[in-house]
């Protein structure tokens, strides 16, 4: 037998607080919307060493599983705006 769960936001916690996404989404469309993304990414400093070191780090590995730009994408340094 299966137990019906209620999605009522006021019950929903967790990874299930539809709510809380909803906001947080919205809240990234609003920044990307803004056109101050690259400005982010390029003043974005790490605030320890141990910030620089892993960050070096995701950006190898992220770097090694890589195809090449998308030059269609908008993060994409090759495309102009």
């Amino acid at each position: 037998m299966k137990t019906k769960i209620k999605t009522n936001s006021a019950e929903v916690q967790g990874e299930g607080d539809y709510e809380a996404a909803k906001q947080y989404g919205d809240s990234v469309k609003d920044f990307v919307s803004t056109g101050k993304v690259q400005k982010a990414i390029k003043t974005a400093k790490p605030i320890s060493t141990e910030d620089e070191i892993a960050m070096d780090k995701a950006e190898k590995i992220g770097r090694s599983k890589s195809k090449g730009e998308d030059p269609s994408s908008p993060m994409s340094p090759k495309r102009k705006a």
